[in-house]
């Protein structure tokens, strides 16, 4: 009995130190891949945008002006899969509508130089805030959009800085909790370092907010997300799709929530100008 006690112990501490030592690549699922516009039929649609990091790094991006006067410009994070080209669906529904629409790039993703990281994340999201408002593009006139761990970028952001408004897709309290909720054998709450603690600042928020997520999502339960919205401040509003999981709320109307949302809490932004690109 005591060998057996003493086997599963040093069994559960392997594991436990793996899964510390191993957490970025349980986290972040990059596609390094430089992401060619002409795939998703967006050649001469858009420009590759370019800027620097505080900590030096070169990232790409992909970028289209508001395409109506009065229209807002929407600042897209993505999730911790794939790259920004995989989100031009979502962004050629909104430029077809007339917004603008930055596609941000992140270290790691996307062709762009580096390693992902919480830090580094916040790091590229500021980048392109500036950029953005490098093209005139007020901050009045921009709208954060977070798509799941995107959505700890736009919470942060949202939080250090004024903005028009923010939309959380499938969003987490923390990737703690999240964690915990996928490993409740470990102590992941002290294990976790890249911990996007957006319960701790979603009421910093003074933009108008919208939260939504899928009631089926099994990636982040939308206990997180339920959650994470009872702390935010209004002005607020909140979409549950029944029938919603993790990655498809677009599948089930998502756009139109984001379109109806966008009409009500953005308008009167000056006429856009031509992007400066890389």
């Amino acid at each position: 009995m005591i060998t057996f006690v003493a086997v599963a112990g040093l069994l559960y501490a392997a594991l436990a130190a793996a899964l510390y030592l191993g957490q970025r690549a349980l986290l972040y699922f990059p596609d390094p891949s430089t992401p060619d516009p002409a795939r998703y039929g967006l050649s001469g649609d858009i420009a590759v945008a370019g800027y620097r990091t505080e900590d030096g790094l070169d990232l790409a991006a992909w970028y289209r002006p508001a395409a109506r006067q009065g229209y807002a410009t929407v600042v897209y994070f993505h999730g911790n899969a794939g790259h920004f080209g995989d989100r031009a669906p979502v962004a050629r529904y909104l430029w077809d509508q007339g917004y603008g629409v930055l596609l941000a790039g992140y270290r790691g993703y996307g062709g762009n130089p580096g390693s992902p990281s919480e830090t580094g994340l916040f790091a590229d999201g500021r980048a392109a805030l500036a950029w953005l408002a490098g093209q005139g593009v007020p901050a009045d006139c921009t709208v954060l959009y977070g798509e799941s761990l995107g959505s700890g970028v736009a919470v942060r952001l949202a939080s250090e800085a004024r903005v028009a408004a923010v939309v959380l897709e499938s969003p987490f309290t923390s990737i703690a909790d999240v964690a915990a909720a996928h490993y409740p054998i470990f102590p992941v709450s002290l294990l976790v370092r890249d911990r996007f603690d957006s319960l701790a600042r979603i009421d910093a928020i003074g933009a108008p907010l919208l939260v939504m997520h899928g009631e089926r999502d099994r990636t982040v339960p939308v206990r997180f997300g339920r959650r994470l919205f009872a702390a935010a401040a209004d002005p607020k509003e909140a979409w549950w799709q029944p029938e919603g999981g993790h990655v498809d709320l677009h599948a089930h109307g998502a756009g139109r929530i984001v379109l109806d949302f966008l009409q009500r809490r953005t308008a009167g932004c000056p006429a856009p100008q031509a992007p400066e690109t890389q």
